[in-house]
């Protein structure tokens, strides 16, 4: 199940002995950990009923009499187990000799009394192995995957219903789009404004403007809309409002010929056939990411975003060479990259 499942069922307070977190999203997959913790065992009873195991450091049967053990001094104990690499079709010499066969029993047949989590941080797990399949069988899985947008709207409406506050659609949205899909930064902006607004508050699209952080990438992506949007002045605006926060300008012009090549791979592969999923994979990047690129790329023509590049790396040539004051080179380029090579479609 996804993650938001995932999590709704464990507020209701029933424990599996059980729990396969797989996935890569790193953040989802530390909160699940927290939440199973949280969960199962009170602050004081963690000293003595959590364990946590490193397989590739420790032998999986180690973890297995851990589990077999009865906690001390309360109702539950807890066992995570990290890096199972042997879950997987990794090709690589194990450190340490594991006894499968003692865990995949163990799994068969959990103590009623321990919360067994198994973290493994992978894209999916080797299915013709029998471990893998018996864990898939016997646990509760939850995924932590990268969140497409409509769901990371949906974890935005979430985490202000937690916090006890409502969130308007176009909000979530913004907050989603400013934030560039890191659900961290999402959580941390979240507490933020509703510590403003107050428990039963409504945050606004003009609230989250008004007080969420914009990070350098976020930045260089409202830079790079005015120039599109031939609003020169508005992207000086943001231009010097960087240099003001010390931010250098070969860093600046290096950060837009990244974002101008991500807008020509998504195009070239959209072109190709390829879905947004598929390109974030391809490209190794957040998919949320690719939806705000391609949404931008869609205004430009391929032969367009070339000449947007090259003339980034005159920029680039002219800066290195100190042929100007760098900060007139990055002024005179984007004035110029507002006026377009072509008419863009």
């Amino acid at each position: 199940m996804d993650v938001l499942q995932f999590w709704k069922q464990l507020r209701n307070g029933n424990l599996s002995p059980v729990y396969l977190l797989i996935g890569t999203e790193t953040y989802l997959m530390e909160q699940s950990v927290k939440k199973l913790v949280d969960a199962a065992l009170h602050e004081e009873e963690r000293d003595f009923n959590l364990s946590v195991y490193d397989l590739e450091e420790t032998a999986v049967e180690t973890a297995v009499e851990d589990a077999e053990t009865l906690p001390f001094m309360g109702e539950k104990r807890v066992v995570l187990l990290k890096n199972p690499s042997f879950l997987t079709g990794e090709k690589k010499k194990e450190k340490i000799e594991h006894h499968v066969e003692r865990f995949e029993q163990y799994v068969k047949e959990p103590a009623p009394y321990t919360v067994l989590i198994v973290q493994a941080p992978y894209e999916k797990l080797d299915e013709r192995k029998k471990i893998s399949k018996t864990l898939k069988k016997n646990a509760v899985i939850g995924e932590a995957r990268a969140l497409s947008g409509q769901e990371l709207v949906q974890w935005i409406h979430s985490l202000a219903s937690d916090a006890g506050v409502v969130i308007e659609q176009d909000a979530a949205e913004h907050l989603a789009a400013l934030t560039n899909g890191s659900l961290m930064l999402m959580d941390q902006e979240i507490q933020k404004l509703s510590s403003y607004t107050g428990p039963g508050g409504s945050i606004t699209r003009s609230l989250v403007d008004q007080l969420t952080a914009r990070t350098l990438e976020q930045n260089i992506f409202e830079l790079i809309h005015h120039v599109t949007s031939r609003k020169a002045d508005k992207a000086l605006e943001v231009l010097h409002d960087l240099l003001k926060a010390n931010e250098e300008p070969i860093k600046i012009l290096a950060l837009i010929a990244a974002q101008f090549r991500l807008f020509l791979q998504v195009k070239q592969l959209t072109a190709a056939g390829y879905g947004q999923p598929q390109i974030a994979g391809t490209l190794k990047v957040h998919p949320f990411r690719v939806k705000l690129a391609s949404q931008q790329a869609s205004s430009f023509r391929e032969e367009d975003l070339k000449q947007y590049i090259n003339r980034i790396a005159e920029a680039d040539y002219s800066m290195k060479t100190g042929k100007m004051d760098k900060v007139l080179i990055l002024e005179l380029f984007l004035m110029q990259l507002s006026s377009p090579p072509g008419q863009a479609r």
